[in-house]
């Protein structure tokens, strides 16, 4: 498994899915956070859960895709699927392993 060097690693992932999702980001964070992983508000401000650091890069991709696509796409039906299926493949073994880490049910919404 592969596992994030540091804040700026995983940064320039969340940068990568952005521009590949075509979404303008105005800030972005990393910050301790107690019930989600990521939020996001409709200004392009993104914090992601500092404790994303502390697992491989597979459970961090998610909740940056994840939590991307809310930008476009509010809720998870069918098109969020299929969105989230394009850009990770099989998302559903790790979407699990995202839950039975906890966090608010493992989601990130927003």
């Amino acid at each position: 498994m592969k596992y994030w060097k540091d804040k700026e690693d995983f940064k320039q992932r969340v940068r990568y899915y952005a521009e590949k999702l075509d979404i303008a980001i105005n800030a972005l964070y990393m910050r301790p956070m107690k019930t989600k992983w990521a939020s996001c508000s409709t200004h392009g401000n993104l914090n992601f859960n500092s404790e994303l650091l502390e697992y491989d890069t597979k459970i961090g991709e998610y909740v940056i895709v994840h939590e991307l696509l809310h930008f476009n796409v509010p809720n998870h039906g069918k098109l969020w699927k299929s969105l989230m299926r394009a850009y990770l493949g099989n998302y559903d073994k790790t979407e699990k392993r995202l839950k039975s880490i906890g966090r608010n049910n493992g989601s990130s919404d927003r």
